[in-house]
């Protein structure tokens, strides 16, 4: 005869089967989904499993934060569409490429901009892949160096604002989106900083890797600017909204989406390409709904399997478990990090965060820190993921689109796997020596929170 099993055992056993089912290859959603309606169906029965399963999906969607994404998302294909990521590049270029490494450096200050205006890493790593690869290529630039920054470059996106993953933060753990927004501002800029710091140390260094580039006159700097001009405006409607208050995410959302769409027109009109319009804004708005329904069924997902571990007591029985350790909260806290950077290695970055911080978040609240503080270390231990092998999602983008390039001899831009993996190496470096720095002094990342109206 089976024993009755008690509900926090069955919770651990639900744990389990979703990490055998992600390793075995189930996509996180079904596997999340199936383990959290089992298990409700073991804890509470029929009745109750049924109809939790049925009303999350309804539930879930028609939140009023989560209106946030798809906004933020149709901001980043609106800008690629209205060419302001090669604009946004050329003006880089011309500003910044005669330091040591000043391609590379310039990409850094792009992927940076573009992430002012797209709140999705993958989607800035693939631009930035069709951008700037031919470009760094043509002037003999390292090929790892060439891939490395640009992978690591498209992880500013989850920083920066407006990030679509802070949000799914903010929404599970029930925080201010606009506070993470803007608390993410400044770490984002510095994780951008020291990029740039270690790419010119090292062309500094070992020329060979990447010399500057020159040639270009103040007047052709200076004309380079208008073409930044719409991301600096959405950039300034989004925080100002933010800061002052005045409006929601969502509404700044809005404003930011319709100003980089007026751009669009206004380009395609005096470009005489009117006829273009309707297509690439179908494409636009089609590449919007595919990742916002991405990102929506992993939500649905994750929470069905959430339900299940509250049903538990799981969440509540690990947060006692780790508050009552006998060791500093910092060791514990680095601890947890050093899990999200394994963890890291074999799951997607939104993925990890919706599985664990149901469990995870009540823990961290109970050793004392900052919940604001806690979302944008916890993300940038998601960038981290997002160039760490085996699943580095970016470094397997700018490799795939690699494939595809051809210089003006048609001769092919291939960038292999192992080169890009290679080449993200120094700005893991990196990345650990942010994530140091914003565990020192949390007043980085709650400096402009604590200021918000």
């Amino acid at each position: 005869m089976i024993p009755e099993l008690d509900s926090l055992t069955i919770g651990l056993l639900g744990v389990g089967l979703l990490i055998v089912m992600v390793f075995a290859g189930v996509r996180v959603y079904v596997a999340a989904a199936l383990t959290g309606f089992l298990g409700l169906l073991a804890l509470k029965g029929w009745n109750v499993a049924a109809s939790i399963a049925g009303t999350i999906p309804h539930s879930k969607t028609v939140t009023y934060p989560l209106s946030v994404l798809p906004l933020f998302i149709l901001i980043g294909f609106l800008a690629f569409y209205a060419g302001l990521t090669s604009r946004l590049f050329e003006a880089a270029r011309r500003w910044f490429g005669w330091v040591p490494g000043g391609l590379a450096v310039s990409t850094v200050f792009a992927t940076a901009g573009f992430a002012a205006v797209s709140g999705a890493s993958t989607a800035t790593a693939a631009v930035f892949s069709r951008v700037a690869i031919p470009d760094m290529l043509k002037n003999n630039y390292d090929k790892r160096l060439t891939a490395g920054v640009i992978a690591a470059g498209g992880t500013l996106a989850s920083l920066i604002p407006p990030s679509a993953i802070l949000v799914i933060y903010a929404i599970i753990v029930e925080e201010s989106v606009g506070k993470l927004l803007l608390a993410g501002f400044l770490p984002g800029l510095a994780s951008a900083l020291i990029y740039v710091a270690l790419i010119v140390i090292m062309c500094a260094v070992k020329p060979g890797l990447g010399r500057p580039i020159s040639g270009f006159t103040w007047r052709e700097r200076f004309e380079s600017l208008p073409g930044t001009f719409p991301i600096f405006i959405v950039v300034g409607i989004i925080f100002g909204a933010l800061y002052t208050g005045s409006a929601t995410p969502t509404e700044a959302g809005a404003l930011g989406a319709m100003v980089v769409f007026i751009f669009y027109i206004y380009r395609a009109v005096r470009e005489k390409a009117v006829h273009q319009i309707r297509g690439k804004l179908h494409e636009a708005i089609v590449e919007t709904a595919k990742l916002t329904v991405m990102i929506f069924t992993l939500i649905w997902g994750v929470f069905l399997f959430v339900r299940f571990l509250g049903f538990a007591g799981l969440p509540t029985a690990f947060a006692d478990w780790v508050v009552g350790l006998d060791q500093p909260p910092i060791l514990i806290m680095i601890c947890i990090l050093l899990a999200y950077a394994v963890l890291g290695m074999f799951m997607d970055a939104i993925g990890m965060l919706i599985l664990t911080l149901p469990v995870v978040y009540p823990a961290v609240i109970g050793l004392g820190y900052d919940p604001i503080w806690f979302g944008i270390i916890v993300v940038k231990m998601a960038e981290i993921c997002l160039i760490t092998p085996p699943i580095g999602l970016n470094c397997f983008i700018v490799a795939g689109v690699s494939r595809d390039l051809t210089d003006e001899r048609g001769r092919s831009l291939e960038i292999p796997l192992q080169d890009v993996f290679r080449g993200i190496g120094p700005f893991f470096v990196a990345d650990v020596i942010t994530v140091g720095v914003l565990l020192a002094f949390p007043q980085i990342v709650l400096w402009l929170p604590s200021l918000m109206g």
